[in-house]
């Protein structure tokens, strides 16, 4: 599988500061606009993830995700779970933390001083060789499925979709931002989320300051592909150009289904 079908994401920031500091730069879901229906419906999260997956695992079931782990050599580690926790990037520990404090001596909490080791590097020492089976392990369990989706939720999910809706962008613009986190890291550099938005923002205003969404929408996925082009794990742009950008030309700022799109070459459809 090429580096680029699992995500290079998470940048120096992150790897630096961790999780829940990046991510109390942003908005919480609280502080977005109260009772606007969006991205964090249920039906349209559930329809996010599986966009994710086709670009993350090459798959729409985003739920057979939890055991995987690999070292998909991008220089972060291994990569994990239902959307890459990275051993070189922090958030991987984070879940581990989190997992471990509501369940502890799990399988994974022995190899807590590694990763904080680690944390930062592509190394694997005292991790290999039982790190990945004990994560397998681990995912067999409820408690640890569930600190999955928290972490997600916590660190990529709830922070993006109350950016984009402070920003003023409907269903799609949460989702286009939601998956430019998972790739990119929520950090402010110029390859981070927070790059990104500001490079879109020198091009054109959010709907909030007064312009165009599709205007907006189509700036912000012009300055995702520039950042993709700056690595070559993101060197294939099709999860913008041939997914994102396509619900774009046609309209479907709500994100409605059906939905038809193309990630690697690969075709998905959601009807």
């Amino acid at each position: 599988m090429p580096i680029f079908r699992r995500k290079a994401a998470r940048r120096t920031l992150l790897a630096a500061l961790g999780t829940a500091a990046v991510a109390s730069q942003w908005p919480s879901a609280e502080a977005s606009t109260a009772g606007a229906a969006g991205l964090d419906a249920p039906a349209k999260k559930d329809l996010a993830m599986r966009l994710v997956s086709s670009a993350e695992n090459s798959s729409l079931d985003w739920e057979a995700q939890y055991a995987y782990i690999e070292d998909i050599g991008d220089g972060r580690g291994y990569t994990g779970g239902i959307i890459g926790f990275c051993s070189g990037t922090s958030d991987m520990l984070a879940l581990v933390e989190l997992y471990t404090k509501r369940a502890p001596g799990n399988a994974l909490a022995r190899y807590l001083p590694a990763l904080r080791a680690v944390n930062g590097t592509a190394s694997h020492k005292g991790l290999a060789p039982g790190f990945p089976a004990a994560w397998r392990k681990a995912a067999k369990t409820s408690a640890f499925r569930t600190a999955q989706r928290d972490e997600r939720d916590r660190g990529y999910f709830d922070p993006a979709v109350a950016r984009a809706k402070k920003d003023g962008v409907r269903t799609l613009g949460q989702f286009i931002y939601y998956d430019a986190m998972v790739m990119h890291g929520p950090g402010t550099d110029p390859v981070s989320f927070g790059g990104i938005r500001a490079r879109a923002r020198r091009h054109a205003a959010t709907p909030t300051d007064g312009g165009s969404e599709t205007t907006y929408l189509n700036a912000f996925l012009d300055a995702r592909v520039w950042a993709m082009k700056q690595e070559a794990a993101h060197s294939d742009v099709s999860r913008v150009e041939t997914a994102q950008r396509v619900f774009l030309r046609k309209g479907n700022l709500d994100l409605d289904t059906p939905l038809r799109w193309k990630v690697y070459g690969d075709s998905y459809e959601i009807g």
